[in-house]
């Protein structure tokens, strides 16, 4: 039923308006459905595709009124606002902030997207001009500035007089106390501004990034929104008008905003996959909806998952979302060879041209090898190509592009290979990319998914799904019979949906209930006035409550049903033990936030039409077809003619109007008697897959994904269940996977300075250990002279065993907040010797044989002549680095179990030759050069790199680099490893793997008695952080590839026996010959994220006065170098600050002419008015109200300046 009342039985339309097809789906008066399927943009033809859609199915004359009396309702999901953001295409928009915050969203968390690019480059800003407004209120609801309107009102009147409508007012601190914001947006609509969103109604939450960026978004999307549901209500007349938000539910199209839009196409998809599962009696579901350029995963089990922060086209989403992952594969995803692996995506052939067979020219790509296996068959196919969209797929095309590709394959690898094995090769890559999306938001998150059904749906869903349960162990596949329209079908399933949000940040208890109840029960007010307002009658609305728990000092809030105390805690322990494997007995639990959902039933899902009664059904055909690696006969069946019970055994492929689902072989589909195809496994799948050891260009790429994918879910594991800010918000950890010799053979890195290193350490742990390592134990060390780095590194190593023997390392290093040492942080800016920077921990056995050491761990790290400040903490830290590397395991295993021990060590080798090869097709187009860097200290790094052209190899020598010192400059080798092998990935312009193969071809040379190969007890803090900056400068400079970056990390640690935080700053990074420089963002050996401003000042006694870019600091030159950022921190407590850092004397270098970037400066500004400048390394005692300033370095530029 309808929310409302209605009289004689009326039309509802349920549209999904997607980037390339529009869907419809007309459910008639007599409750018969009807689709109709047309493109998106056909200007020639129609004005809008769902006005088309709705007049194609009422069979309305071209120039009729659509009648309004005929429609019940028209319910639709649009990616207008998701494209609108993609392309940058929204309306202008003004920002207003806090004075001192004018580029905090530019900023952002200061980390690079890719690490690995020279040229770096962020999104683009959604806001065109942004307006500083004097006014400041701190984490605890106090003024300290009151708001100036008459300051802000003439720029806010000439941003209007110059044809900005749009307004986006975000001020520190404004979810809690709103007064501000609100005067400002009273006095923009006093002006004339027609769109104005406030940061305190659009995202209630902490976190002024994700709440700023989510409030911008909303002001530049929502005028275009307004203007297409204004042009569809315009033609609809008074037809009750809903559109799906990205939360899952409808909302009435006059309501509706651009932050609730960015999903608002595929959240429409699984509430139709979800709804129509339950009906065919699943309740735990993965969601797959296959289109052309990308695909969509999600997870359901009884309820919707959504997440309340996302990034979406580079802007960060603070607004409730359902959790789809996305991944670039789709029937366009292109397919190429490179030479040495088989490659898809994430480039898309597009509409236009299209795949091969789509009679345009264009390139080959998933859809084309499912033509080449004879999957999709040209006669079963709509024949809408060619010239006059009237002839059929292009066989001919695909078969003749894949033979040229077998030559190629055949020159390059000795490998003779048909076209159907290497269409087979590339369909198995995108199956295997496709699943480990799927893995991500199941396995990932601690679910089993092998008794989970995989509904599919989408255009090229059905021609994969058997492929895909296959590789994830699924035995059960449904494709509905609306599956090509599924989410415009969804739009008609969907509920009415109000969600609310509010942060609450205050430990559990007793005490606490009465500000839940009475803060729950207004958000419900709001959400039921809200559902009440869209004719929704209270006897169909329903009002779930929630609190979004997490541990104190976690950062991962689980979502629990709103009850008793004792049960919000039970049923949060479980979630997170479901999760993460363990929970913390003892650890204090904090509400986080409260959120409230009200549901307005409009709409129970009806039985479809029942198949086809009993009888015989003959194939339309038999076709030759590719499946299961080798080439069989297929029946085509018509999937009208098969009736209920009727059963179809793979291989076949069933054909209908919207889609082709392929029954592959092993696999047999049956017909249920509502309509659904379910498919099953019916021949039990071999416990073992057969592929054999030599080189295979496809299960390269297969095992380079693979190996991949488990170093990123221990990173998740660690990232989600480690204590300290450092390692789960400022990311400062890396998980990787070695071979039984401590070679790298896969990582999932955040900070390029643990790259090379790790491998140290694991050898390291070899060595020491020979013969004694057993199967359940696991290593700790930080030693620097014996495979560590400094002494916050810490690195956690778990050995692998199969049959007695090790197989694999795992292991994970996270830097952990303090260690001990002379100062908070363990980065004291005048060490001299290694024990004044901390607790040194050399081979230290944490588990033995499964007994978890903590008591002798505690001892280590309370028994330093400088002991840990903070042990709880590193025990919590180094507990998750365990369960990251038991994760590690878990999967390694798996992995040997499904391929086999031969296979996957073959495979270990073959990624690193993979990547050795990469490297060295770069190195034979580099030439001989070399470089001398001086430091503010007066040491210096020199370096001469060889080519040797004909061996493909270069050699490094660091001959002329200053000897050990008696200050922390110092660095281990394996930094200096680090660095090389950072600068040598950064040379390779492709995706290829980061593993120990990179550094075959490169001789590194160290002098005995050097700063670059530090020997006890020489300290080395800054050797890590700071050093490795400066080599990889050293190279680039040799190499003459590009300008230097900042060169520093700007390390700013401070703290008291409370509290200790440490931050890394970022600034501008180097010119190349063909790009300007990037302004504040981090560069090459580190690439951490800053803490949110609100979330620091919330948890530390600071007060951050302003942080922006440093306007002309960047070095100038025909590309100029990136600008460094100035950070102003007031404490409001007395503390020591150190900062840790270099550039304060020397320049980084320009390049080919350009200038050099300016140097950084850091001083103190005391409360009674005087300043104490500082030097590149120094401490401070900080009295309250005293104000801490760094300015950090800019990028030297490229070129002669152009006159």
């Amino acid at each position: 039923m309808d929310g409302r009342i209605t009289g004689k039985a009326r039309w509802q339309f349920w549209i999904d308006r997607g980037g390339t097809f529009t869907d419809v789906v007309g459910r008639a008066p007599d409750g018969s459905l009807h689709t109709h399927k047309l493109l998106s943009e056909n200007p020639e033809a129609y004005e809008d595709a769902a006005l088309q859609g709705i007049r194609y199915l009422l069979r309305l004359a071209p120039d009729a009124p659509v009648p309004e009396a005929e429609i019940d309702a028209v319910k639709m999901g649009t990616t207008v606002a998701t494209n609108a953001l993609l392309e940058r295409k929204g309306d202008r928009t003004l920002l207003i902030v806090t004075k001192g915050f004018r580029d905090q969203l530019r900023i952002a968390y200061q980390a690079r997207p890719r690490l690995f690019d020279r040229q770096i480059i962020l999104p683009e800003m959604l806001y065109e001009r942004v307006e500083e407004v004097n006014e400041r209120i701190d984490a605890h609801n106090n003024v300290l500035m009151p708001l100036d309107l008459d300051d802000l009102a003439p720029r806010l009147q000439a941003a209007f007089n110059d044809g900005i409508r749009s307004v986006a007012i975000v001020l520190m601190h404004g979810y809690r106390l709103p007064d501000h914001e609100i005067s400002v947006a009273a006095l923009a609509r006093e002006i004339g501004f027609t769109q104005v969103s406030t940061s305190h109604d659009t995202s209630p939450m902490i976190k002024f990034v994700g709440r700023g960026d989510t409030t911008v978004a909303d002001a530049y999307l929502s005028p275009i929104l307004r203007r297409y549901i204004d042009r569809i209500a315009g033609a609809l007349g008074n037809v009750n008008l809903q559109f799906m938000q990205s939360n899952g539910g409808l909302k009435g199209a006059s309501l509706f905003q651009g932050k609730d839009a960015i999903l608002s196409g595929p959240a429409g998809g699984i509430v139709g996959a979800v709804r129509t599962a339950e009906q065919a009696g699943f309740d735990k579901v993965i969601t797959f909806d296959m289109g052309g350029t990308s695909t969509d995963v999600a997870h359901y089990e009884n309820h919707y998952e959504r997440v309340f922060e996302t990034v979406v086209a580079g802007v960060r989403m603070q607004a409730p979302m359902l959790l789809i992952h996305t991944v670039a594969a789709g029937g366009g995803s292109l397919c190429q060879f490179d030479g040495a692996r088989f490659r898809v995506g994430p480039e898309s052939a597009g509409a236009n041209p299209g795949p091969a067979c789509y009679r345009r020219g264009g390139p080959l790509a998933v859809t084309d090898c499912n033509v080449m296996l004879g999957k999709l068959q040209p006669d079963f196919f709509p024949s809408v190509f060619g010239p006059d969209q009237n002839e059929p797929l292009d066989a001919e095309a695909v078969r003749t592009k894949f033979a040229e590709m077998a030559s190629a394959v055949e020159r390059a690898t000795s490998i003779r290979r048909s076209p159907e094995e290497l269409a087979d090769g590339f369909l198995r890559i995108a199956v295997e990319n496709m699943a480990n999306a799927i893995k991500k938001i199941s396995v990932q998150r601690g679910y089993d998914v092998t008794d989970y059904a995989l509904q599919c749906f989408g255009g090229a869903g059905g021609q994969h799904a058997c492929l895909i349960a296959d590789v994830l162990g699924m035995n059960t596949v449904l494709v509905h019979p609306f599956a090509g329209v599924l989410s415009a079908y969804g739009m008609g399933l969907a509920d009415v949906r109000a969600l609310r949000e509010r942060t609450i940040e205050a430990g559990l208890a007793e005490t606490l209930v009465p500000r839940l109840e009475t803060e729950l029960d207004e958000l419900a007010a709001v959400a039921e006035g809200e559902v009440r307002g869209q004719g929704i009658d209270d006897s169909s609305m329903e009002t779930l409550r929630f609190v979004h728990l997490r541990y104190d000092g976690s950062d991962t809030a689980l979502q629990v049903p709103y009850g008793p105390i004792a049960e919000m805690v039970a049923a949060y322990e479980a979630s997170y033990r479901s999760r993460f494997g363990f929970t913390m007995p003892g650890k204090g639990v904090i509400a986080a936030t409260i959120s409230v959902e009200t549901v307005g039933k409009t709409f129970d899902v009806e039985a479809m039409p029942q198949a086809a009664g009993s009888g015989d059904f003959v194939p339309r055909a038999r076709v030759d077809a590719y499946m299961g690696g080798t080439p069989v006969t297929a029946p085509v069946f018509d999937r009208d003619t098969i009736p209920t019970g009727g059963r179809v055994d793979g291989p076949a492929l069933i054909i209908e109007s919207t889609a082709t689902t392929i029954v592959e072989p092993g696999w047999q589909a049956q017909m249920t008697e509502i309509g659904d195809l379910v498919l099953r496994r019916v021949v039990a799948r071999p416990e073992r897959v057969a592929i054999g050891t030599s080189c295979d260009p496809v299960m390269l790429e297969v095992f380079n994904n693979l190996f991949m994918s488990i170093a990123e879910q221990m990173g998740y594991t660690l990232q989600n269940t480690a204590l300290s800010v450092n390692v789960k918000e400022r990311l400062d950890f890396s998980c990787a996977i070695f071979d039984s010799g401590g070679s790298l053979i896969a990582n999932a890195p955040h900070m390029p300075v643990h790259l090379g290193s790790m491998g140290e350490s694991v050898r390291a742990v070899l060595r020491d250990n020979e013969g004694e390592i057993n199967p359940g134990d696991a290593y700790v060390l930080n030693n620097p002279y014996n495979g560590g780095t400094h002494l916050p590194d810490i690195t956690v190593i778990t050995p692998v065993f199969e049959g007695g023997e090790i197989l694999f390392f795992v292991a994970c290093r996270g830097h952990h907040p303090d260690v001990g040492g002379k100062t908070p942080g363990s980065a004291p800016p005048d060490s001299a010797h290694i024990d004044e920077e901390g607790v040194l921990i050399d081979n230290f056995k944490l588990v033995d044989a499964g007994t978890y050491r903590e008591a002798e761990m505690r001892a280590i790290l309370d028994g330093a002549l400088y002991p840990a400040r903070n042990t709880d903490q590193n025990i919590a830290d180094l507990r998750a680095q365990l369960a990251a590397n038991e994760k590690g395991v878990q999967e390694l295993q798996k992995m040997i179990r499904h391929f086999g021990l031969d296979t996957v060590l073959a495979y270990m080798g073959h990624v690193q030759d993979n990547a050795e090869e990469s490297v060295r097709r770069v190195i034979d187009v580099l030439k001989d050069g070399s470089f001398t860097y001086m430091m503010d200290n007066g040491q210096q790094v020199s370096v001469t790199i060889s080519i040797d052209s004909e061996a493909r190899a270069a050699t490094v020598d660091f001959t002329g680099t200053s000897p050990q010192g008696q200050n922390n400059f110092n660095a281990p080798a394996a930094v200096c490893r680090a660095a090389v092998l950072y600068v040598f990935r950064t040379l390779v312009d492709d995706d290829i793997p980061m593993n120990e193969g990179c550094l075959k071809p490169i001789t590194i040379i160290l002098p005995d008695d050097c700063m670059l190969q530090a020997q006890y007890p020489a300290a080395v803090i800054a050797g890590n952080v700071e050093t490795s900056q400066i080599v990889t400068d050293t190279l680039y400079g040799a190499l003459g590839v590009m300008a230097a970056a900042q060169g520093t990390m700007n390390n700013f640690i401070y703290g008291n026996d409370t509290h200790q935080y440490y931050e890394t700053l970022c600034g501008g990074s180097g010119a190349g010959p063909d790009f300007d420089g990037c302004d504040a963002v981090h560069t090459h050996m580190t690439n951490s994220r800053l803490t949110d401003p609100e979330v620091l000042e919330w948890r530390y006694p600071v007060l951050l006065e302003s942080f922006e870019i440093r306007d002309g600091s960047g070095g100038a030159g025909k590309y100029r170098g990136g600008h460094g950022v100035r950070r102003r921190t007031r404490f409001l407590e007395p503390m020591e600050a150190v900062i840790l850092a270099n550039h304060r004397i020397v320049p980084p270098y320009g390049m080919a002419g350009g200038d050099d970037g300016a140097v950084g400066r850091n001083w103190v500004e005391r409360v009674d008015g005087s300043r104490e400048d500082l030097t590149a390394t120094d401490l401070r005692q900080m009295a309250s109200g005293d104000v801490f300033v760094v300015e950090t370095p800019g990028g030297g530029g490229f070129g002669t300046p152009e006159e």
